[in-house]
């Protein structure tokens, strides 16, 4: 089977796909392009009428000439008859108005169509992505997301706003301008359709070429956009890596390579317009000789010759409008195939059919015989059961890899187990209500990520309708209040960006008031306290005590002070629980959690 390159069914750029895989993704593309436009096919029709009736319009001036000059002149000459100039003149002026304003009109209801369609793209892809499950986000890099967001769009936008355009009224205008050719002179007309064999040839030739040139263009425009994406997210780790150079040179490869591609389009459209450009000379060429020929013999009027000459002049002239649509058509396509396979991605975590209400969640969560892995030949939880009462604090103690984090993930519902179940207060979590589910149970990380807004907004983020009172009381309880009331504005000042004007601890301690005043049944913290100095820790572990009192709560820390707290310890090692108890106990003994313990206590000395 042959191959090409194509866009995969989450946006990668593949060349590994078969034609037939190819067609299913152009017309999955098709079917996208289909869904957005029809809810305006109303105006999708009046905008064709305008620019059919606006072309014909056009069209006409070249036969209102040989009219003139064959008709209207001589009356003048042997008559003094003005009437038929008078009227030729008045037509041509109302052809050429009224054609002019209905393509006023014309871009002005294409554009209208254009916005509305991006709109709606815009929108789904922004939704969609969002209730994409957390396996596509941590497997679907941020920089190719905003290129879907960003150039790719921008790449449809142009070929609605303006390669369409230029396509439907070329091919429109050229399509009239040779039915008025056959009409007015059958054989200058056949002398044009047989030049439009070498024509074909030609525009194949661009189109198969272009082809090739513009999906390179894409995909390394994207590899641009990501690289500059990434490095400056990631902007501490270069710093603090010396990565500079490394990135300049291969920032500086990715930009080469870009401009070489484009170098080849540039090439490609210098070749194409010259050979366009010789045809048509040409083809005008060999209808002036053939029509001086038959004047001369007096078979054919002078004014027609006029008029065939401009008709050939004018079919050529929309030819490169055609090219440039195929530019935007290349680079659209490969836009379009991404933007569809990102909105063909399906959520591994789906919400219920029949989702099952849980209003007053207690908090009990049990693991019936779950198996998990993130890949079929990479399980994490073999064969793991484990009840957790409600109100029970639990720490989770272990190596990293020992699967932690997998199941603080699996009881927020950020991924479903491979088999068996994760319930609350008895309900699978596959069937619980996701209202109900982000209402019960809330996961704090080690990354307290703070959105554009006020301190009060980020604390506000789990109960929107939250007032000032309740934000302030939240921050007291994990002594928040102390930094933010020295903020310029307190708890009204911006955050600025990702939360650049508050520390990495006073960002975590924020997350922490954001959590408590959302008031879940289950509170995980996953290495919560992990940004947070001694001081803060023993504020936070002060008002842990209270705040987790009669509430379910996971605590996943390699800092055993934090495990402190907990009623009940699980050390784990390869996803099983090789040690279960209260931490007292377990630090009386002589298994893995003494040891750390013992460690840990030598460490502080």
């Amino acid at each position: 089977m042959s191959t090409t390159t194509v866009t995969g069914t989450s946006g990668e750029d593949r060349s590994d796909y078969s034609r037939e895989e190819s067609q299913a993704i152009r017309r999955r593309s098709l079917h996208l392009l289909g869904t957005l436009v029809s809810p305006l096919k109303w105006q999708l029709v009046l905008a064709a009428v305008v620019l059919i009736v606006s072309t014909a319009l056009r069209v006409a001036g070249p036969a209102l000439i040989a009219f003139g000059i064959d008709k209207a002149l001589p009356a003048v000459i042997d008559e003094l008859n003005w009437m038929p100039t008078i009227g030729v003149v008045s037509v041509y002026l109302v052809a050429g108005f009224g054609g002019a304003a209905l393509i006023g009109w014309y871009v002005v209801v294409a554009a209208r169509l254009t916005q509305a369609i991006m709109l709606d793209l815009r929108k789904r892809i922004f939704l969609h992505t969002q209730r994409l499950s957390l396996e596509f986000h941590e497997s679907y890099t941020s920089g190719r997301i905003i290129s879907r967001q960003t150039s790719d769009l921008d790449s449809i936008r142009e070929l609605l706003d303006g390669g369409l355009n230029e396509l439907v009224s070329g091919l429109l205008y050229g399509g009239f301008t040779l039915i008025a050719l056959v009409l007015l002179d059958w054989q200058s007309g056949v002398v044009l359709m047989v030049m439009g064999i070498p024509l074909y040839f030609l525009m194949r030739w661009f189109y198969t070429r272009s082809q090739v040139v513009y999906r390179e263009s894409r995909v390394i425009s994207a590899k641009v956009i990501v690289k500059f994406v990434e490095t400056m997210t990631g902007m501490r780790a270069v710093k603090a890596f010396r990565k500079e150079v490394r990135n300049d040179d291969e920032f500086g490869e990715l930009s080469s390579d870009y401009r070489d591609v484009n170098m080849r389009s540039i090439r490609l459209f210098g070749t194409f317009e010259p050979g366009l450009m010789a045809v048509a000379s040409v083809t005008v060429a060999l209808v002036l000789l053939w029509g001086g020929i038959r004047v001369m013999d007096g078979a054919l009027a002078l004014g027609v010759l006029t008029a065939a000459v401009l008709y050939v002049r004018n079919f050529f002239a929309p030819l490169q409008e055609v090219a440039f649509f195929l530019n935007s058509y290349q680079s659209a396509t490969a836009a379009l195939e991404k933007v569809s396979g990102v909105l063909e991605e399906q959520p591994t975590v789906p919400d219920p059919a029949k989702p099952v209400d849980l209003w007053h969640a207690r908090g009990h969560i049990r693991f019936e015989d779950v198996e998990f892995g993130y890949a079929r030949d990479r399980v994490i939880l073999p064969d793991f059961s484990l009840d957790i009462p409600a109100g029970e604090t639990l720490a989770l103690v272990g190596t990293t890899g020992a699967g932690k984090s997998t199941l603080a993930k699996l009881v927020s519902r950020f991924y479903d187990p491979t088999r068996g179940a994760v319930t609350l207060d008895g309900v699978d979590l596959r069937n619980l209500h996701p209202k109900d589910l982000r209402r019960a149970i809330v996961m704090v990380t080690q990354e307290a990520y703070l959105f554009s807004g006020t301190v009060a907004d980020n604390i506000a983020l789990g109960k929107p309708d939250a007032t000032l009172d309740e934000i302030q009381a939240a921050a007291r309880a994990v002594g928040a209040d102390v930094f933010i009331d020295k903020l310029p504005d307190g708890y009204d000042t911006d955050v600025n960006k990702r939360g650049g004007r508050v520390s990495a601890g006073q960002r975590q301690l924020i997350s922490f008031a954001r959590a408590f005043l959302a008031n879940p049944s289950v509170l995980i913290l996953d290495e919560a306290t992990a940004s947070l100095d001694i001081p803060s820790e023993r504020m936070i572990q002060d008002a842990l005590q209270t705040l987790l009192a009669d509430r379910t709560a996971i605590i996943i820390a390699h800092r055993l002070s934090t495990v402190a707290i907990a009623d009940r310890v699980l050390v784990m090692e390869h996803g099983r629980i090789i040690e279960d108890d209260s931490p007292e106990n377990l630090i009386g003994g002589e298994g893995r959690f003494a040891k750390l313990h013992a460690a840990w206590r030598e460490s502080l000395v």
